[in-house]
């Protein structure tokens, strides 16, 4: 029990001389520490929500409206058009002092009614989408309304840096679409799967929802949109995610790849210290609000509310319902090496690490050659099976002693650390290799990874590098944000790598040593990580990832076509999908919706019926190449005008989603959203995001490509396919499937895939 007396900073007892009192003063001097950095902040925190809640506005702008306002009084001249005569009534005397003071007062409430004046004109103009309808590229004319909007815009950008939570206060919220818009949308996307009777019955049974009950749920709707920021995103991460009992490991968490092409270092201890010294540097940008926040062509601003969470975050399990708990702060990472545990310390006196002292305290975790306690090295198997038995166990064997302490110490954390045991690897000729890569991130060992953390940040030895993000706390995006700060940010003061593979800079301090947890399980604990470890292996066992890497094309050949880029992928695996199954499926395609405050994501149906009378036109040999690329124009338009409609609030799934939450609090039974919302999505899929940030630049660093990340299969019997357009000759495929499912094939659709991109490309005659 060593660690619980480092733990306590004084002791006491009763002698026959009194109360013998005996201080540890390197723990006082400890806590006092960090008291002060905990009270910096909180300062921090503060101004900076002060700035966000006064922008366009600022410190200096207001110091120069007071002396304009007190200047001119003392000068003799009125710039408050009379009102000082009117206000200085109010005082005991008409004095000098006072009238200074009144003009003070007259420039303090001028500057705030002008400043709220620009919010509200903000929030109006970021109220008009028009923008987004807009057709692009050379040649296109712009509509005079979105022509005046963008002349309104400029100033806002222009004029004044925006922070990171500077728009908040001025996003829309997310509107609640017609119920009669959301039928007719919903019947549009189902007509290819029905026959004429299924159709003509599914008619019916919507008709009668929103002339019936549906009504008096949407009513309920309109209600909440008014007292909430955002109707969905709270049901959405309760219900969707966190209400969720089945394992999270493959169903719901997600990953994401190194550069392939770019292998600065082969010191595991080196590229990982790197790695968070970075992320670290981008939660610092996140507190202090100076990182930019992200703008759609650099006009319009996403809603910043998920990055609150990126940190210091786990999903706590329940019986019931998990919870996410995010502290304020934390000043380690649990790192995971060879079965055993660590609390590795990022701050010695206040002071951030540099990543050379990182690497020292990294390098005794892989060199500690301690026994590996029992339980301990398949610990988060539990994080990775089922969520009752996990929760049970919690509670149970969890909840006090030292365990609870080392458990504190992990769900603690900034984020968990994983210094894997084997290479991570990419050869072109091999996709084999990167199939593993992927693997290896997406499950590991399936007891490898906190998978309930917020992020797990992967080391292989070779120094290539990765994550497994959990799901409910904030989507693709963020992580996206993140990774690219923490891969493309390698040339700083601090960061980069000696001709050795170490890290630059000299340590100038001895960097604190990495405190081993301790566990003490029973037999009962220990069976209970099995039954879990288990759990996790059957799952993971069962998945079947295929990576691609399709180097025939990539966004070049597509801008040639003048087809969105992504509408040419979607059609590409409609057409894909409908030759591996033979029959069409409802697919999902994610498409966020932080145009609004809190907005996460929304469904785009890309299964249409214009996509669908192409796939067939594609197999008709009757249909003459020119008809055919008439056909899939109008297809790719009108998959942009479902994903234009989903980011704008006009989707249909979340609505209904929402519509069947109401219906359950109120116990009332509704057949067609009952059906609806078991409908199985067998092809689900999800563009990777890229170029976040504008450090990244692949026309000045192509050695800087990413393969992206993916995700598991949400349907037993579908495809999960996440892609990534890497360059302008290059996109990679995360394709996943089950094993135990006979009409899935994860290499077989890759090979489908590889098909009908070329079948587009021969198309055109390129």
């Amino acid at each position: 029990m060593a660690e619980g007396h480092q733990a306590v900073a004084f002791s006491f007892a009763i002698t026959h001389e009194g109360l013998d009192v005996n201080f540890d003063f390197e723990v006082i001097r400890l806590i006092a520490r960090s008291a002060v950095r905990s009270w910096r902040k909180r300062s921090t925190r503060f101004q900076t929500s002060l700035k966000s809640s006064f922008f366009p506005g600022s410190l200096r702008s207001l110091v120069l409206t007071e002396a304009v306002f007190i200047g001119a009084e003392k000068s003799g001249y009125d710039v408050t058009f009379g009102l000082t005569d009117k206000l200085i009534v109010h005082f005991p005397k008409n004095s000098v002092e006072y009238r200074v003071l009144c003009s003070a007062i007259l420039g303090l409430a001028g500057w705030t009614g002008v400043i709220f004046s620009l919010r509200e004109l903000m929030r109006l103009l970021l109220k008009y989408h028009g923008w987004l309808y807009e057709e692009r590229g050379a040649g296109r004319q712009v509509s005079l309304p979105t022509r005046a909007w963008l002349l309104a815009m400029q100033p806002f950008f222009r004029l004044f840096k925006p922070q990171l939570y500077s728009f908040q206060g001025t996003l829309p919220t997310l509107p609640v679409p017609a119920l009669t818009s959301t039928r007719e949308k919903y019947l549009r996307s189902v007509r290819p799967l029905l026959d004429d009777a299924q159709y003509a019955r599914m008619e019916k049974l919507s008709l009668e929802f929103i002339n019936g009950i549906g009504r008096k749920l949407q009513r309920y709707l309109y209600l909440k949109r008014m007292w909430s920021t955002n109707y969905v995103s709270d049901w959405w991460e309760e219900y969707v995610y966190l209400r969720g009992r089945s394992p999270i490991m493959v169903n719901s968490n997600f990953y994401g790849m190194d550069t392939l092409f770019k292998h600065p270092t082969r010191n595991q201890a080196a590229r990982a210290a790197n790695i968070i010294y970075e992320a670290l540097m981008f939660r610092r940008a996140i507190e202090r609000s100076e990182l930019e926040p992200i703008m759609v062509q650099g006009t319009v601003p996403l809603c910043s509310a998920q990055y609150e969470r990126v940190f210091n975050t786990t999903r706590v399990p329940g019986i019931e319902t998990d919870r996410i708990v995010h502290l304020d702060d934390s000043t380690h990472c649990a790192v995971y090496c060879h079965g055993k545990y660590f609390k590795v310390p990022l701050y010695v006196k206040g002071r951030l690490l540099r990543p050379c002292e990182l690497e020292i305290s990294l390098q005794k975790v892989i060199d500690d050659d301690s026994v590996v306690q029992p339980g301990e090295e398949k610990l988060a198997a539990l994080t990775a099976g089922d969520r009752v038995p996990w929760a049970k166990c919690r509670q149970e064997y969890f909840g006090k002693g030292i365990n609870k302490v080392s458990l504190a110490a992990i769900e603690g954390a900034a984020f968990v650390v994983a210094l894997d045991d084997e290479d991570f690897n990419f050869d072109p000729d091999d996709h084999t290799q990167l199939d593993r890569y992927g693997e290896r991130l997406l499950y590991g060992k399936g007891y490898d990874r906190w998978f309930d953390k917020s992020f797990t940040l992967v080391i292989g030895t070779n120094g290539r590098v990765g994550f497994n993000a959990e799901h409910s706390w904030a989507d693709a995006p963020v992580m996206g944000h993140l990774w690219e700060h923490c891969l493309f940010t390698t040339e700083t003061a601090y960061t980069g790598y000696k001709e050795d593979g170490h890290c630059k800079g000299v340590p100038e301090c001895i960097p604190p040593t990495p405190i081993r947890l301790r566990w003490e399980m029973p037999e009962a604990c220990i069976d209970k990580i099995e039954s879990s470890y288990q759990v996790a292996l059957g799952l993971l066992n069962d998945v079947d990832l295929r990576l691609l890497a399709h180097s025939a094309f990539g966004k070049g050949l597509m801008k040639k076509c003048r087809i969105s880029p992504d509408a040419f992928i979607q059609m590409a695996l409609q057409l894909a999908y409908y030759r591996d199954a033979g029959k069409f499926s409802l697919t999902y395609e994610a498409s966020m919706t932080r145009l609004f405050r809190e907005g996460r994501t929304e469904t785009v149906r890309p299964c249409t019926i214009e996509s669908s009378q192409w796939v067939k036109a594609m197999h008709d040999q009757s249909v003459s190449k020119e008809e055919r690329i008439r056909l899939l124009r109008l297809a790719c338009v009108q998959h942009q005008r479902g994903y234009q409609d989903a980011m704008c609030g006009k989707g249909i799934d979340r609505h209904l989603f929402c519509l069947y939450v109401v219906s359950k609090y109120l116990e009332v039974d509704s057949p067609f959203l009952k059906e609806v919302l078991s409908e199985p999505w067998r092809l689900s899929t999800s563009q990777t995001p890229h170029g976040q940030t504008s450090k990244l630049d692949l026309t000045k660093h192509p050695d800087c490509i990413s393969a992206g990340g993916g995700f598991g299969p949400v349907a037993d019997d579908g495809y999960g396919v996440s892609y990534i357009i890497a360059g302008e000759n290059l996109i990679f495929f995360h394709i996943s499937s089950k094993r135990s499912s006979p009409e899935t094939d994860s290499n077989r659709f890759a090979q489908q895939i590889t098909n009908a991109l070329a079948d587009i490309k021969e198309l055109f005659g390129l």
